[in-house]
């Protein structure tokens, strides 16, 4: 009697457990998690970190509370004065109740508490929400970060009318949804001939402007290709989110037909564009009067300093270091101190008087004003840079005609010496390709993510560093340039190492980002092979062939894995990556830019499981060394 009365408490709440989730729809936050990611911890120093954890845990209070009950899908909040600032984003899919958006929150809060102490930031996207954080604010950025997620089912027998109807109904959601107030849309649509529903959601933070939420929406659509024709989908950034899928996440009564709304857009496109013909005409007699005027005025012969480059104005200087304390750190700039040396410069290791250890460039500069300005302009170019895999530029001195840099210290050195020198065999897959896609990062920072275009024109293995877990860190921007926004490359005598160098620069003298590109996909195979780009490779009376040109003829034939470095145990997994990522590597080295892929691209590439078969290389042109 007493076990039967101690059961009836639990008989009573699973009858009512029953009846909650039986009869009604079963709560679903849709927790799987996408990506999650940690600032590294020294792009900010936080002078208290016991009050900004505090500040933290504030404006989590909040935008729980805001979620909760304020019935909020997006809230934003920040705590705490200049020297220790929380700030903080969540946004939930518009189409989950408050209770799974609140659970969505619950669990994101959990998994961004992962990073390490210190750091003062991170973020995590979940099917259901997105949740960040940052000592900084944030709150109009919409590419820091930029992924896609491809399921690997399928659509099946018809994969062309899948693909075309998925391709439509994802179009029109990226082109009305930055319309709509909240910046969310969901809508579904029927593959021809009985071919099931594609289900498809986007949206927006809501703190950016209607035209950044447009082209956040085509940079997703653009890497949602990569997934088509599989069954699902999901392309994910700081500022946006798009999903397709086979299976039906969100209700019916959720959806909106997206076509009326496309061509009241264009609808409205066409009056404005009578409207702007007739204001554009008046601008054209205006600007022709002012030309005149200007024309008329006497010219003073003016120098363009490399500041007016739209963005550069925004660059801080760097910090100065005493160049008696490098001195004494270095011991005089003693043998014993000496880590390298190359064309601009040896490097040293340096023990600061606070303990800190450096790596202490001495830069060998021509004396004259040209270089000066050179080297002041690209010192506060590096100082202000700053991602996990680019090196830190820590400062500067000057002494005379003395120039040095300091940077943080990389105690594991460079690439190169695990690839070819006494370390060689240390690195497995997993590590080679973690390196792989950390200096895709880096680069794709410098090409598209910072506030200006920089081209660094030197990439290869020996300025590729590695952290003490093996990470990438691109250094030595000795060379490096900035692009103008408005050219799409520069004309500019050849500098940089061959072998590494695209054709294009190297015979025209022509610099795009896709010169970093090409010699980024000679990097990734060197990586894969163990081999060096220029060194020549002679089999008993064969011909000798270059890395590029052994590469290209392994894939051609379809056996890439003869190109793999013999210190390598690969399993098929792994096999199947190792083929993935060198027709990456051969994607990036095309004879022609412009059908090289982007570095943002290249990172979407290489986080997909496999290709597109849309992607084939076409054949590379090598640059032989004499």
């Amino acid at each position: 009697m007493l076990q039967s009365t101690n059961l009836l408490p639990l008989f009573f709440f699973f009858v009512c457990w029953s009846c909650g989730t039986l009869n009604v729809v079963v709560s679903e936050p849709q927790t799987n998690l996408l990506y999650t990611a940690c600032s590294p911890y020294y792009e900010f120093v936080i002078s208290n970190f016991s009050i900004f954890s505090e500040n933290l845990n504030a404006t989590f209070r909040d935008l729980r509370e805001q979620v909760k009950d304020q019935n909020k899908h997006f809230a934003t909040s920040q705590v705490g004065d200049q020297n220790n600032p929380a700030s903080s984003l969540f946004q939930c899919r518009d189409y989950l109740s408050i209770a799974d958006c609140v659970a969505c929150f619950d669990v994101a809060a959990v998994q961004i508490r992962n990073c390490s102490a210190g750091t003062h930031g991170a973020r995590v996207v979940y099917d259901g929400c997105f949740l960040r954080y940052e000592v900084s604010t944030f709150f109009s950025e919409t590419t820091s970060f930029n992924a896609v997620s491809c399921g690997n089912r399928s659509a099946g027998d018809q994969a062309t009318e899948f693909t075309s109807a998925t391709q439509k109904l994802l179009t029109n959601l990226q082109a009305t949804t930055p319309t709509i107030t909240g910046f969310y849309a969901a809508s579904k649509t029927q593959v021809p001939n009985n071919g099931g529903t594609i289900y498809a959601f986007a949206q927006c933070i809501e703190t950016i402007t209607q035209s950044a939420c447009l082209d956040c929406l085509n940079s997703g659509y653009s890497n949602m290709q990569t997934c088509l024709p599989n069954s699902d989908g999901r392309a994910y950034a700081a500022g946006c989110f798009m999903r397709y899928s086979t299976t039906s996440f969100f209700p019916d009564n959720q959806t909106i037909d997206t076509i009326p709304l496309v061509k009241q857009g264009r609808s409205s496109n066409n009056k404005g564009a009578i409207i702007g013909g007739v204001l554009g005409a008046v601008v054209v007699v205006l600007v022709v009067l002012a030309l005149l005027v200007w024309i008329k005025r006497p010219k003073k012969p003016k120098s363009v300093p490399r500041d007016d480059i739209p963005g550069a104005s925004k660059l801080k200087p760097p910090v100065t270091y005493n160049y008696r304390d490098l001195k004494l750190a270095t011991k005089n700039f003693s043998v014993e101190n000496k880590l390298g040396a190359g064309g601009f410069g040896t490097v040293y290791k340096g023990n600061l008087k606070n303990g800190k250890v450096v790596a202490i460039k001495k830069l060998t500069l021509r004396n004259s004003q040209k270089m000066e300005e050179e080297f002041e302009s690209e010192v506060k170019l590096i100082s202000n840079v700053h991602h996990r895999n680019l090196i830190r530029l820590l400062g500067c001195s000057s002494k005379g005609d003395q120039r040095i840099l300091v940077y943080e210290y990389m105690k594991n050195t460079s690439l190169d010496r695990f690839l070819f020198g006494k370390r060689r065999g240390f690195l497995d897959w997993k590590q080679r390709f973690d390196i792989i896609l950390g200096t895709a990062r880096g680069l794709a920072y410098l090409h598209e993510e910072f506030h200006v275009r920089i081209i660094h024109r030197d990439i290869k293995t020996n300025n590729i560093l590695l952290d003490d877990d093996l990470q990438p860190k691109i250094a030595d921007f000795g060379l490096a340039r900035l692009i103008p926004e408005d050219k799409s490359h520069l004309n500019t005598k050849f500098v940089g190492t061959l072998g590494y160098t695209a054709p294009e620069y190297a015979i025209h003298g022509q610099l795009s980002q896709k010169a970093d590109v090409f010699s980024y996909g000679v990097v990734v195979l060197e990586i894969i092979s163990g081999q060096r780009s220029e060194e020549l490779k002679v089999h008993g009376e064969v011909e000798g062939e270059f890395l590029l040109q052994k590469a290209w003829k392994l894939y051609e034939r379809g056996i890439h894995l003869e190109l793999v470095d013999n210190t390598l145990d690969l399993n098929e997994d792994d096999a199947e990556e190792v083929k993935k990522v060198m027709e990456i590597g051969l994607l990036c080295t095309q004879a022609f830019a412009d059908i090289r892929p982007t570095m943002s691209e290249v990172v979407v590439f290489l986080q997909n499981k496999a290709l597109s078969e849309n992607l084939k290389p076409t054949m590379p042109l090598l640059i032989q060394t004499n």
